[in-house]
Parts: structure tokens; C-alpha cells; sequence
């Protein structure tokens, strides 16, 4: 499917709300496949490390639930906080994110993501991939998608059966109890990162 066609009735979806189509498992499995094949274009560009890096990054801002993965990093202590706190962590942990996960989509350059099978789990779709990369094998990767935040984003992602959110909540609150709770400080050690 083409990505503007995609993104257009995706848009129709949260403009009409409760009276457009309910999203689908086969949607699920498109956006996916809109996902993968912008990753694909990027893999066979052969732009610089630091363009490659920059395109990855951008890919996982447009198509990654930032907002929901942020959130849920902060475990608990999310409560704690006030907007502007939540709002200011939010951008710098999706820089900081961005960053790292687009270098770890750099990990496939040299192959290609294929989607694979796609199952509905409660309220939300598991679309599992393939990255096929030459003279290494096969990566499992397994992309979790939503559009409880009103479009289709996914909001997490394993690969290799290592579990994104679950590793970011691990490593985030273990950085805020090194800063005793201060989210600020928090944030400006993040920033060093990005």
C-alpha cells in the first residue's frame, strides 16, 4: 500500500472516530510493511553513517508512539511529575530514542525487513518481521501497533526478543534514582546523549 494512501485513511480513522472502520489487523500489517519498506529505502541508499543514522531517526519520530514509550519509561514516578516536566522529558527522551534505536536499525544495512504474520492481542496487533541481512542470517523482529493515540504508531518494538519498553523503563529509572528523583537532572543527562 501506498504510504500517502495509508496515512490519508489513517487520517480518516481518527477524524471520523467511532464511525470510521475500526482498525484492522490487516491495516496493522500495511502499516508495518509502510514502516519496513521506508527502513528497506534507507538500508539500500548508501548515504553516509551519519545521514543513515539521521534517516533511521526520523523514520522512528513519524512511525513510533513517542509520547506512550516516554510515559511508560518513567514507570510510576510519571504520576509525580507536572506537565511541563512530563512534556519536557517527553521531547528530549524522543531525541534520545530516536538516536539509539536508529543506529540499531543501522544494524541491518546490507539485507531487508519482511513482514511475516500479524495476530491481534487484546487491544492492540503484534506484526512479526523478519530482517534478512546477507552472510548474517535472520533478526526475529516483532512490532507492537496501536491507534489508541488516534492514528497508527507502534509503541514497541523486540528485536531479537529483547523488549524496548521494558529495557527504556529499566535504564531510565534506574537514571533517575542515580539523580534521587530529579527528573531535570534526568533530562539533562539525556541531552548529553543526543
Amino acid at each position: 500500500m501506498d504510504r500517502r494512501v495509508f496515512l490519508g485513511t489513517s487520517a480518516g480513522f481518527a477524524m471520523f472516530g467511532a464511525q470510521a472502520l475500526a482498525f484492522s489487523q490487516k491495516d496493522a500489517e500495511n502499516y508495518v510493511n509502510v514502516v519496513a519498506a521506508e527502513i528497506n529505502a534507507v538500508i539500500a541508499s548508501n548515504k553516509s553513517e551519519s545521514a543513515t543514522v539521521k534517516a533511521f531517526e526520523q523514520i522512528f519520530r513519524r512511525y513510533a508512539d513517542t509520547n506512550m514509550i516516554a510515559r511508560y519509561a518513567l514507570g510510576r514516578e510519571a504520576r509525580s511529575f507536572s506537565g511541563s516536566e512530563i512534556k519536557n522529558f517527553t521531547k528530549t527522551f524522543t531525541s534520545y530514542i530516536s538516536k539509539k534505536y536508529g543506529s540499531r536499525f543501522r544494524e541491518f544495512i546490507g539485507g531487508k525487513i519482511e513482514v511475516k504474520s500479524s495476530r491481534k492481542v487484546r487491544k492492540f496487533y503484534e506484526v512479526k518481521a523478519d530482517a534478512v541481512v546477507r552472510g548474517q542470517g535472520r533478526y526475529d523482529l516483532v512490532f507492537l501497533v496501536s491507534d489508541r493515540s488516534g492514528e497508527p504508531l507502534f509503541f514497541n518494538i523486540f528485536v531479537e526478543g529483547i523488549n524496548m519498553l521494558l529495557a527504556e523503563r529499566t535504564e531510565i529509572e534506574a537514571k533517575l534514582d542515580r539523580h534521587k528523583g530529579d527528573i531535570n537532572a534526568l533530562i539533562r543527562e539525556l541531552q548529553k546523549s543526543v
